[in-house]
């Protein structure tokens, strides 16, 4: 295998919305993105060679599809077509990002709700598939697709498995690869999420983009392994330069592919100072080489 001198690959994660245990607690005073300081944090991609956004959506867009999803602070499809369209003109490329993962305390697919009610049952995703086809059409991404898949606590190992494959098989007919979050953690609270993680490896097609994260530490064991069985593969290091750093030299080390920064804030103004100093401090370092 040839080693990289230096990642193909180098993403951010925005977010229109998320679901998480923090974001929940301040759910009910959300606000919408601020259009215009994401267009600045395009820039600021651009500026430190980042060629990757991955736009979380959740229900943070109003879908025509299935306007029950709509909250207050959703904004509306041409606000998505815009930052989309801006990303595409300076060269990066947009992944569209939904959260499939069950559990009642991370609570990552609870956008979906009132679909949640269904257990991965053929309304369930024939429902799904109906809002991914409509990010879909915002703009045709043109490789990838990311469907969460993180710290998934109702599923059983092979619900969970079966889960996967069903996102992968409708993504592959409409031309786009699977990317998913690959639980890769060591502390005794994680180790369900990191067997049934290591567990579903073993079962699902190796074009699924494996996306390894660890705020603590990188994971070169864990890159080297899922390289070995087939999978592509890019690090999710958090925000600082030096698990950056680490990430990206086991990367390469290992023949990862990319690597995600993440900061986990909503794109307002409060938080501008963080998303443009995580990608100014961290973004040229993404690269290698």
């Amino acid at each position: 295998m040839k080693r990289e001198t230096a990642l193909p690959i180098r993403g951010f994660l925005l977010h229109l919305s998320h679901y998480d245990p923090r974001w929940c607690r301040r759910k009910s005073r959300e606000r919408p993105i601020d259009v215009d300081l994401a267009l600045e944090v395009i820039d600021s991609l651009a500026e430190a060679e980042m060629n990757l956004l991955v736009i979380d959506c959740a229900d943070g867009v109003r879908y025509r599809s299935h306007p029950e999803l709509a909250r207050p602070y959703s904004v509306p499809m041409r606000s998505l077509k815009r930052l989309a369209a801006a990303a595409e003109r300076r060269g990066i490329e947009v992944v569209p990002k939904l959260n499939f993962a069950r559990s009642p305390h991370h609570r990552h697919n609870q956008w979906f709700r009132p679909h949640t009610r269904g257990f991965d049952d053929p309304a369930y995703w024939r429902a799904a598939f109906e809002v991914i086809d409509e990010l879909i059409g915002v703009r045709r991404p043109k490789r990838f697709f990311h469907v969460g898949m993180d710290e998934d606590h109702s599923r059983s190992y092979t619900q969970y498995a079966d889960a996967i494959c069903t996102l992968h098989a409708g993504l592959k007919r409409r031309g786009l690869r699977t990317v998913m979050w690959k639980d890769a953690h060591d502390w005794p609270e994680a180790q369900c999420h990191t067997e049934k993680s290591r567990a579903a490896v073993r079962e699902i097609p190796r074009d699924v983009v494996q996306v390894p994260w660890d705020y603590g530490a990188a994971r070169p064991g864990v890159v080297r392994r899922l390289v070995r069985k087939g999978f592509e593969v890019w690090g999710a290091p958090g925000r600082t330069p030096e698990r950056v750093r680490a990430w990206r030299d086991a990367l390469l080390a290992h023949g990862g592919r990319g690597i995600l920064l993440t900061l986990w804030a909503p794109c307002r103004p409060g938080n501008r100072s963080d998303l443009l100093g995580v990608i100014r401090t961290c973004g040229p370092l993404c690269r290698g080489g």
